[in-house]
């Protein structure tokens, strides 16, 4: 079950829980690849964990067709949702970005929501927004949160973090 925010209060990533929960989200999500707006939805789930900005993730079907192909390599596995595949992400004028978002094709019951949506990483986008303001990535290859002016950290994700 996902959960809901109350998003007048700015919200420190330290509140969130661990294990991670998931919460839908009505704020306007758009992620943008080569002046191509690939992805625009208000259904968004977000999955709140421990020292991590949230992670976005977007219904297929906000997502325009022909922007996403399987990636070549091994996936990777999150103890708390599952086994994740990884996608290559086509935006506009030819851009590609290799094994830049990710899905959970079957997540465990507890991120149900999130099955078949796609999670993207903000900083190998041209840009990925949240109700109109610019998402900053969070540090790291691998965790793939976006940070905005409502969330506080320390962030986990930076040199030094690992053993958060």
């Amino acid at each position: 079950m996902c959960l809901g925010h109350d998003y007048s209060m700015p919200e420190s990533v330290w509140d969130y829980p661990r294990p991670p929960r998931c919460a839908p989200t009505a704020k306007r999500v758009q992620v943008i690849l080569g002046d191509l707006v690939i992805a625009d939805t208000t259904r968004a789930h977000r999955v709140l964990e421990t020292s991590h900005p949230p992670v976005y993730y977007i219904p297929r079907e906000d997502i325009v067709g022909g922007a996403l192909q399987p990636s070549g390599g091994l996936g990777s596995f999150c103890e708390w949702k599952g086994a994740a595949s990884y996608l290559d992400v086509i935006g506009g004028d030819g851009h590609r970005a290799a094994r830049a978002a990710w899905i959970y094709a079957k997540p465990t019951p507890a991120f149900a929501a999130i099955a078949d949506a796609v999670a993207f990483y903000p900083g190998r986008m041209g840009q990925c927004t949240v109700d109109g303001e610019d998402v900053q990535a969070q540090e790291g290859d691998f965790y793939g949160g976006w940070i905005t002016s409502d969330i506080v950290g320390p962030f986990k994700g930076g040199r030094g973090t690992i053993g958060w």
